[in-house]
């Protein structure tokens, strides 16, 4: 099953939505990680082996290459443009319904 992890910029209604349908879900706002910055917020998901949820598309693409061309893993990145709470929850749970924890390893997928 695929760990999310939500960046500050993603509401904290969303985890616990997702939280109710039955995922592992945590979010920045629930843990006091709001004003690290982005590559802090990388590393803590690679540490509790989440993937992370972002509407950060230009920080969180450059991570990614960063991330790779220094070999280092990640356990995936989700990326949206800022979309309504609904819309995020409905693409969020078709991504997590339609993925394994496997395909999204040093990937970045767009929900």
């Amino acid at each position: 099953m695929i760990k999310l992890y939500l960046d500050e910029d993603v509401h904290k209604k969303v985890a616990l939505a997702l939280r109710l349908k039955g995922y592992d879900v945590i979010s920045a706002h629930e843990i006091m990680k709001q004003s690290i910055t982005d590559y802090q917020q990388l590393d803590y998901a690679v540490s509790e082996e989440r993937t992370i949820f972002t509407f950060n598309i230009g920080d969180f693409q450059k991570l990614h290459r960063r991330y790779a061309d220094s070999g280092k893993n990640h356990y995936g990145i989700l990326l949206s443009k800022q979309i309504p709470l609904g819309e995020t929850l409905n693409r969020l749970t078709k991504f997590l319904f339609t993925h394994t924890r496997g395909e999204l390893k040093n990937n970045v997928f767009w929900i």
